[in-house]
């Protein structure tokens, strides 16, 4: 699998990547800054994600809402964040690429002239919003906090979620927030792609009038962190839930090393579909839960595999915890079989295609050269990402399942009803999340 590009950096540090599509007169943009919020610390959480709240009121020489001017060149665009990176991308008829190229430089460039107490204090209350309705009032919302916490020690990146913790947001000032942009969003630390309906030197020549004068920033060094697990970490949970639910985690190799590959088909195995091990054995045979889930969720520093099930009425996490480590201990004894093996990868492969249909947005075209370009400096690691999954073995996956999925080095969370504690797997203490 192959996509055409060439590949620039400009003086001042930016990445800049071009590949030509022609067949639609439409342009992708897609930006990605290197920094989420790994490169946050312990009391000051949750500036990444801000920021992608701020990014969208106005610039210097365009103080006002992002989204009028591309919407009315009939342009869509968002931006999201994650624990290691941000992005922002449009997608605009070709004929606007110079005025999605303009309003993009300006917010990298000229960001902060325009970033009042106001807007601070504004965008502040919409994130704090969003965590009460994405956490705390949402059912089992809680959990993800509650498994991070446990996963990754305080002064870890890992330890909180993106959206950042309470106190800190409720304690961020502006101050932090224009030295937080300052160290992170800046040509040194970013990448820009333009796919679609370009002729590449001038798409060039325009990214070097627009982004060209903006100064680089200080060169961001790699996060680095250690962490492990020793034990069975057993934790609970009481919510305002019907169901309890339980989920096990465990660490894992980071995304791109080796065992990253083997664990993702793993999971696969495990609970994708209703025809995987754990859904026809929790779901449709012993009928103890009412859904089941398995990830590898792969992370620059170090992922994790995390697998969570439902409990049906009338059964307990316990017995859903002896399921899931009996099935996860035969597949570490017995491995896969060709065909489980073999069905993972054509999914992988679906997937590959699928998120190269179109040239931009969340995923595409320029969003996966920017994920390869970012995460390991290369946009051209489409063959090699995908000859990861080629070269896991029946053995191969054994071997990660055996080494990373231990039942004495995992996190066990249970999420019970209010009041409701004896529902929880044996032996599990209360957990704080705030």
């Amino acid at each position: 699998m192959t996509l055409s590009f060439s590949k620039h950096t400009l003086e001042n540090g930016l990445d800049v990547i071009l590949h030509e599509d022609h067949g639609c007169p439409i342009v992708a943009v897609s930006v990605w800054y290197h920094v989420g919020s790994k490169n946050e610390l312990p009391g000051h959480t949750g500036f990444a994600h801000l920021f992608e709240h701020l990014m969208f009121e106005g610039s210097a020489h365009h103080d006002r809402n992002y989204f009028q001017p591309l919407q009315g060149a009939g342009a869509s665009l968002n931006g999201s964040t994650n624990a290691d990176r941000t992005n922002y991308w449009e997608l605009l008829p070709a004929s606007a690429l110079e005025l999605g190229l303009w309003m993009e430089s300006d917010r990298m460039g000229y960001l902060l002239p325009a970033l009042t107490e106001a807007k601070f204090a504004t965008q502040r209350d919409v994130v704090l919003n969003e965590r009460r309705q994405n956490y705390e009032n949402r059912p089992y919302g809680l959990g993800p906090m509650a498994m991070l916490g446990a996963l990754f020690p305080p002064d870890h990146p890992y330890h909180w979620t993106t959206i950042g913790e309470m106190a800190d947001l409720h304690a961020a000032t502006l101050e932090e927030a224009h030295a937080f942009f300052r160290r992170y969003y800046h040509p040194a630390n970013a990448s820009l792609v333009l796919a679609g309906d370009i002729d590449p030197a001038e798409a060039l020549a325009l990214v070097r009038a627009y982004f060209g004068e903006i100064p680089a920033g200080e060169p961001v060094e790699a996060v680095r962190a250690a962490a492990s697990l020793d034990r069975d970490v057993r934790i609970r949970l009481e919510d305002r839930v019907e169901l309890s639910r339980l989920s096990l985690a465990w660490l894992s190799p980071p995304m791109f090393a080796e065992g990253d590959a083997d664990l993702d088909l793993a999971a696969d195995v495990l609970a994708n579909g209703k025809t995987s091990r754990l859904y026809r054995r929790l779901v449709f045979e012993e009928r103890i839960a009412t859904d089941v889930s398995a990830v590898q969720s792969s992370r620059e520093i170090v992922s994790y595999l995390q697998v969570s099930a439902t409990a049906a009425p009338g059964h307990t996490l316990g017995e859903i915890e002896r399921a899931i480590l009996e099935e996860i201990a035969r597949l570490g004894r017995d491995g896969p079989s060709d065909d489980e093996i073999e069905r993972g990868r054509v999914q992988v492969e679906a997937q590959f295609m699928f998120r190269l249909q179109s040239v931009g947005g969340f995923g595409g075209k320029s969003d996966q050269l920017n994920a390869y370009n970012v995460l390991v400096g290369d946009p051209a690691y489409f063959d090699r990402d995908l000859a990861r999954y080629h070269a896991v073995t029946k053995a191969s996956l054994q071997q990660s399942v055996t080494r990373y999925v231990d039942p004495g080095r995992r996190v066990t969370l249970s999420i019970v009803p209010r009041g409701r504690t004896e529902l929880a797997a044996p032996d599990s203490l209360p957990v704080v999340v705030s």
